[in-house]
Parts: structure tokens; sequence; C-alpha cells
């Protein structure tokens, strides 16, 4: 019963001193992970994967991927700065790499470390379809989303730990009942719902940086369609799934190009390539 409390304890006491504010959202985030702890994490991971893959450099594609990275990497700058978030960016190490595989897939890893697999490049098509992949994987890195899976992942386990103890003294069936019930139960109810409230969340920061950035937002619904065509309908149902299913993200960035545009006019951006 003492260590159920002390962890209760323990539980309560980081979710009410473990948040930080979205700088897009202004909401307040779970997260007691702190830059400090992971970004030399993920630096060091970020290089081991490069070395381990063959980096395309010098290439036309390349040079596209750090181009289109350092747009958005400048109009998220520009937001942060007018927002009164100004030094937020201090301790990334923004990178941009292309990485040779036909995997249809880039990554973010916290810090502003940024894959992009050529698989992805014929169904981005143009420099504004990777801006869009782009800004997307540049928003993870600037709303924590790393931070906050590592600190729900870890409060997951502490759940799992006092529901252990909780019924310890039941039989043994009855505690592989509780097991098996809470493992699904916070993948399904917790975890995915998360996973997939960050994808939406990410695709709606990306929409306004690529458009602060000068790229059309509207074609990012495009970019989704040949995302879905490529899925060939393999993907599984949405609850089961980390990302949003095809057809919410191509409704939400429809629903959410205007909004995009209207804040790009306020940082001087009338027209699109």
């Amino acid at each position: 019963m003492k260590l159920k409390k002390t962890i209760s304890v323990i539980a309560v006491l980081l979710l009410v001193v473990a948040c930080k504010t979205n700088p897009f959202t202004g909401e307040k985030n779970l997260n007691f992970v702190s830059n400090d702890q992971l970004f030399p994490a993920s630096f060091q991971q970020y290089d081991q994967f490069l070395s381990e893959n063959e980096v395309i450099t010098g290439t036309a594609e390349s040079q596209m991927i750090k181009r289109t990275g350092n747009k958005i990497e400048t109009a998220a700058e520009r937001y942060l700065n007018a927002n009164g978030y100004q030094g937020f960016l201090e301790d990334f190490k923004w990178e941009y790499n292309l990485v040779k595989d036909d995997a249809v897939n880039a990554f973010a890893m916290p810090g502003g470390k940024i894959v992009f697999f050529t698989g992805i490049l014929p169904v981005a098509e143009t420099e504004t379809g990777v801006a869009v992949v782009m800004a997307h994987e540049i928003a993870h890195a600037l709303a924590d989303h790393g931070a906050q899976r590592m600190s729900a992942a870890q409060l997951q386990q502490l759940g799992a730990v006092a529901g252990s103890v909780a019924v310890s003294g039941r039989s043994q069936e009855t505690q592989q009942i509780f097991a098996q019930a809470y493992g699904l139960g916070t993948q399904l109810g917790v975890m995915l719902p998360f996973s997939r409230s960050h994808e939406t969340e990410a695709d709606r920061i990306g929409l306004t940086l690529m458009a602060i950035a000068g790229y059309d937002p509207y074609e990012a619904a495009d970019l989704w369609r040949r995302m879905a065509a490529q899925s060939d309908g393999q993907a599984p149902p949405e609850f089961l799934s980390t990302h949003p299913a095809n057809e919410t993200r191509i409704n939400n960035l429809q629903k959410w190009a205007p909004e995009a545009e209207a804040e790009a006019k306020k940082y001087g951006v009338t027209s699109f390539q």
C-alpha cells in the first residue's frame, strides 16, 4: 500500500510540474524530459544513423532538401520571434540530409535533425511537395513531440507498476487479465490517440510554416492524395494506427489552408511559389 501511494504521489507531481507551453498552440503539454537530457542523445543517434546509411550529397535533390529545410527553419524563427519566443531555438542544431532508401518516408529527431529518404521524392514531385513533408517534420521537432512521447511512455510504465502492486494479492488469473487489459487499453485508448494527435498538430503547424516560407499551403492536400494512392488501401483502421487516416488528413489540410495563407500574409507573403 505504501509503494502504491508513493507511486501515485510521484505521478501527480510529474503531471503538475512537468508541463511546457507549445509556442504554436499556447497549450500546456506533458513534458518532463529536458533538452539537455534529450538533444545530445538524439544528435548521437542521428550521426550513427547517417554513418550506417548512404547519404546523398552534391546532387540537385540533396541541395533542394537543404534549401527547403533552411527556408522553413527561417520561417519558424520569424514566427517564434514575432510571438515572444526569442531564443526558443538556441539549443537546436538543424541538419537536413537525403538518404538513399526506397521507403516513402522522412523523419525528424529532437533538436532539429531531419532525414528524407529518396523513396519519398517521386511522391513529393516538386519542391513544394518536399516543403509539405519538411514543414511537418520540423513541426514535430519544434513542438517537442519526441520528449512528450517519452514522458507519456514513462507514465504508462509507472501506471503499470502501480496497477501490478494493486492486484498483487489477487489470483494469478486476475493479475494476467489486468496486465493484458492495461496494455491494450493504454495502447488503444491513450498512446495511439496521443501519437495521432501529434501527427495532426504537426500537419497544422507545418502548414503555417510552409506558407510563411513562401510555399503554397493549398498543395498539401494534393501531396496526401498522392500518398494515399501509394498506400493502395493497405493502411490499418485509424484507431489502430499511429497516424490519422489519409481522408482525415486531407480534409484537415484543406480546411486549414486558408488559415495558413492568412498567417503568412502577416509576414508579408502575398504569393506562393
